[in-house]
């Protein structure tokens, strides 16, 4: 009997396990592992944010044993490449396959005072409370803040958050000074200059102050210090923490020398023999020499990719199914509305990316994407 583990039960993970089980015998077994019992969309972050909880976008990973997939929920506490094999629950798994899609690890504590200051809004466990303290909030300095670069999920989500947290507070008559920092030269960087002007210009018109390449060093109270020793002063601060990639991984040796799992971009293939990488975890590069963004969409991609590859070697076939790096992400701009930062991001020479217009109907696919995924995978 063939085993294939997969860490992480996220887009990658599931879409991996999913169509695995459509491919294999069903005497084969596929166990999916992941430290949580339920899977959400990561943008069901900021909805929860502004009031629609958690409960109306989660999907119970337990559910997948209905469909031939065995669930393990535990932590990965031991990764061992070469045999394939990792601790969970104090017990040893091996696989004949490992596909590692364990995403990427917030590390607050990386800026000093960011814990005690800012509201971690990237974190699924902190944004109830978030959510709280902007429902009482009174009005003032509202800061939004990329803390780590160059590397975080879902890119366009800060600028959402403050268009949105913005049109919520306007519109209960909350006066409030918007500001959203990065790291980064621009907004968007994949999206070149124009793209990145239109973003830019956007948050202009929401009467939202962006400020580039301020790269945060310290939170104190009401005041986010930058490393140039400019100062800003905030009431509220809405904060994307650093990430990495999760410690199993690194001490695994795993992480390379861009601090993630660099792997083979067209097959997902590591160092490693019948090890794969996929999602958050891993630096796939883009003609730019960039990686390409941590999205869902991303990682959902890659998965079918990699359970057709290990389906095809397991039936001694060569496989011809490669990640080609097309998709996108929402961007919610207020009024109902959305954009979309889509295109062929691993295209040769350059990403060849592009901004749509904001319209009612991609906020309706946005709303889609996640009811279809929910329905399909849990159901």
């Amino acid at each position: 009997m063939t085993h294939i583990l997969i860490l992480g039960g996220g887009f990658g993970g599931i879409a991996t396990a999913r169509r695995l089980r459509e491919l294999l015998p069903s005497t084969d077994q596929i166990t999916l592992i992941d430290k949580r019992d339920y899977f959400m969309v990561g943008f069901r972050k900021t909805w929860m944010l502004l009031g629609d909880p958690l409960e109306n976008g989660k999907g119970d990973l337990h559910a997948l044993t209905r469909q031939g997939i065995h669930f393990v929920q535990g932590e990965v506490t031991a990764l061992d490449p070469e045999t394939r094999s990792v601790m969970v629950n104090g017990e040893r798994l091996e696989g004949d396959a490992l596909v590692i899609a364990l995403g990427a690890e917030l590390a607050p504590e990386s800026v000093p005072g960011f814990s005690e200051y800012a509201l971690n809004v990237y974190d699924p466990n902190a944004i109830t409370h978030a959510a709280e303290v902007l429902e009482t909030f009174q009005g003032g300095n509202v800061l939004v803040g990329v803390f780590g670069s160059p590397a975080y999920k879902c890119p366009p989500a800060p600028y959402e958050i403050a268009i949105l947290v913005k049109e919520k507070l306007e519109t209960k008559g909350i006066p409030i000074n918007m500001t959203v920092f990065t790291p980064l030269p621009s907004s968007l960087p994949v999206l070149g200059p124009a793209g990145c002007d239109l973003i830019e210009e956007r948050l202009f018109e929401n009467n939202i102050r962006f400020l580039a390449e301020h790269h945060a060093a310290q939170v104190e109270p009401g005041t986010v210090v930058f490393k140039t020793g400019e100062r800003l002063p905030f009431d509220l601060l809405l904060g994307v923490a650093p990430h990495r990639s999760p410690k199993v991984v690194r001490e695994a040796g795993l992480a390379g020398a861009s601090g993630w799992i660099e792997v083979n971009g067209r097959t997902l293939e590591t160092g490693f023999p019948d090890v794969y990488a996929i999602g958050d975890v891993t630096a796939v590069m883009m003609a730019n020499g960039k990686p390409i963004p941590k999205a869902g969409v991303f990682a959902e991609g890659e998965g079918l990719v990699v359970a057709e590859r290990i389906a095809a070697k397991l039936a001694g076939r060569e496989s011809q199914a490669v990640f080609e790096g097309r998709g996108g992400c929402f961007l919610e701009v207020g009024g109902g509305r959305a954009v979309m930062v889509q295109g062929h991001f691993l295209a040769e020479g350059k990403p060849n990316v592009i901004l749509t217009e904001a319209s009612e109907a991609l906020m309706a696919e946005k709303v889609d994407f996640e009811k279809k995924r929910l329905l399909e995978w849990f159901a």
